[in-house]
């Protein structure tokens, strides 16, 4: 069973909660992260959880985070653990650590259908916008090689989508799936330019504590949903169309 932060019983403050096991998530990026209509959390990294919830026979409770309070909740001991599609990046390693990967990913292109851009150096010219989502690979990348270009920096990934299909920017950087998703809604304003431009691949990892004991038994789950079919489940569950275009164009799909 999952439990949103906040339903449970006081009276369970006892020797059970050992047994439970608090991730942090922010709940905003689906079909990873999201919410049902009634609230309930749902998406590829609450099945995640759920699952290594059950494996290490603990009790899981979703503690739905703004992106930038993930890491500081983990590092004050509010959550256990983050599960939220974050990219295991070395400035993050230098204060949190992080599981094997379980997820590869790249950084794409949502463009502006009139924007005229076919490739990453298209928007790294004089007078090109570019959005990108406050504190993403997107945005370091576009700080650190996008020196021509305008940056406009959204708190929100929707944010930045609206700015494109307005016209007002001209690409959003984010991963592969995000960019493919965004478009599949808006195929009448945007173009999807999912081809990495990146020499590397990202990688996603659960979050944890520095020194962890969670660490060996997550990286041990992780192994085990590879190559036992879990996390092929969870694609096929919410990610069917998604990978049949990833294959179709010979892009490495996540999992």
């Amino acid at each position: 069973m999952v439990f949103i932060s906040g339903c449970n019983d006081d009276s369970s403050q006892t020797k059970e909660e050992k047994k439970v096991l608090k991730v942090g998530m922010e709940l905003a990026y689906p079909p990873f992260e999201m919410s049902e209509k009634d609230g309930t959390p749902s998406g590829v990294s609450v099945d995640f959880a759920k699952a290594l919830g059950k494996e290490l026979g603990r009790e899981v409770i979703i503690e739905n985070i703004a992106w930038d309070g993930l890491i500081p909740s983990l590092k004050t001991g509010k959550i256990d653990l983050i599960i939220s599609s974050m990219t295991i990046t070395e400035e993050r390693k230098k204060s949190i650590d992080f599981s094997i990967p379980y997820a590869q990913s790249s950084l794409a292109i949502l463009a502006n259908k009139n924007s005229a851009i076919s490739s990453i150096n298209d928007l790294n010219q004089e007078g090109k916008k570019v959005a990108v989502k406050k504190g993403s690979t997107g945005h370091v990348y576009a700080k650190d090689n996008l020196p021509n270009a305008e940056i406009l920096v959204f708190d929100k990934e929707a944010a930045c989508v609206l700015e494109v299909v307005q016209g007002k920017a001209d690409g959003f950087l984010y991963d592969q799936l995000t960019i493919y998703k965004n478009y599949a809604k808006n195929k009448d304003t945007t173009v999807a330019l999912l081809q990495s431009f990146q020499e590397d691949f990202e990688y996603w990892g659960v979050a944890l504590k520095k020194d962890s004991p969670l660490k060996k038994d997550v990286d041990a789950f992780i192994k085990k949903a590879k190559a036992d079919g879990t996390f092929d489940s969870f694609a096929n569950k919410y990610l069917t169309d998604a990978k049949k275009t990833f294959d179709d164009l010979g892009i490495p799909f996540f999992f």
